[in-house]
């Protein structure tokens, strides 16, 4: 097992803005990293830095406690899973999963037992001897799983690989990518822009934003304490709801009387998940008028208008009958409110006495 460290990495491109700007993180030898982040925001090129397909304009980077900076790919004991498979057609199965091995000339006499091993993990075994356009696409991600697993190196990075399945396979896969990770023990680094991958799956996720990381945490704390505005509108489904705050109340912007409590200094923002609110019976609560409900079978969202406030998500079990117009009552904990300055930073709530 290997672990990675990213020093004050940087790369530009001529005069444009910072691809990746100044970013630093590790991650721990044996554990399962997502890079996530909309298109753009410089995830694919760390991926590709540490895999050493492109060069860093400044900073270092470490793999396993050596500087691979400036050494080329093949130096880096890594493998790596690209977006597309890039299995070669003319090949079969057994073929592709072994031609790493050829071109770097390890020993033959290990081939058939590794390869064996491989095509158990994976289950391939009935089709080693098919080509690639005989196989469905979970079956070819699986033989390009095999052509890096196959390598034994101590670090995989993978660049969107689930992204040209359909919705059911890349939930199989995410199980099965998983498992593999834990059951060899490798490092992984794994770009992807979709968040329930980067949830389900990872030990530790950093979330990157305009080529900065905007937090670097464990799913379950970036879900339940996001250090921003970013973090908090990128994660969740449908994402956290954010409430202008009346900056000389200090309360929700066109709701009238003392609706909150535990409101942060310089709070100009109320963030609120759509799963934290309930909608009540009687006079208490928030007022809120229905604007649209989108039923989902399980659940009901139900986007509504609180003071200001247009569009905010509200999850209710079941299916919710409400019509546009209608008059509803909010409430929520106080503890499940989240604050935000004018910078879109994270503020901690004034303690309740």
């Amino acid at each position: 097992m290997s672990s990675i460290t990213l020093e004050n990495i940087c790369k530009q491109y001529g005069d444009a803005p910072p691809a990746v700007d100044h970013i630093n993180f590790s991650v721990e030898a044996g554990t399962f990293t997502v890079l996530l982040g909309p298109s753009g925001c410089g995830k694919s090129t760390t991926l590709r830095m540490i895999a050493g397909l492109d060069e860093p304009t400044s900073g270092h980077i470490h793999i396993g406690g050596i500087d691979v900076t400036r050494l080329p790919p093949a130096k880096r004991k890594i493998s790596m899973v690209f977006q597309s498979y890039a299995l070669f057609p003319h090949l079969s199965v057994k073929e592709n999963i072994l031609f790493g091995l050829k071109v770097r000339k390890e020993p033959a006499a290990e081939h058939a037992g590794r390869l064996a091993h491989v095509a158990e993990l994976l289950g391939l075994e009935t089709l080693l001897d098919r080509k690639p356009s005989q196989l469905s696409g979970g079956q070819q991600q699986r033989v390009a799983l095999g052509r890096a697993v196959i390598s034994q190196a101590p670090v995989c990075l993978m660049d969107e690989p689930l992204s040209n399945l359909d919705a059911q396979l890349r939930h199989e896969m995410r199980r099965e990518i998983r498992a593999l990770q834990q059951s060899l023990g490798i490092t992984m680094v794994y770009v992807t822009h979709d968040q329930t991958e980067a949830m389900s799956m990872a030990d530790r996720v950093v979330l990157l934003n305009g080529g900065h990381i905007e937090q670097n945490d464990s799913p379950d704390q970036l879900y339940a304490a996001p250090s921003t505005e970013f973090s908090a509108r990128f994660i969740g489904t449908p994402p956290m709801n954010l409430l202008t705050l009346d900056v000389q109340t200090r309360q929700i912007s066109g709701c009238g009387g003392n609706t909150l409590s535990g409101v942060a200094d310089s709070a100009v923002k109320l963030g609120l998940r759509p799963e934290h609110i309930v909608i009540g019976n009687g006079n208490d609560g928030v007022t809120a008028n229905v604007e649209n409900v989108e039923y989902f079978g399980a659940d009901s969202i139900v986007i509504c208008k609180v003071g200001n406030n247009s569009g905010i998500a509200v999850r209710a079990a079941g299916h919710l009958r409400a019509n546009p117009g209608e008059s509803i009552k909010l409430h929520w904990s106080p503890q499940q409110q989240h604050f935000f300055d004018a910078t879109g930073k994270a503020l901690a709530p004034t303690p309740f006495i």
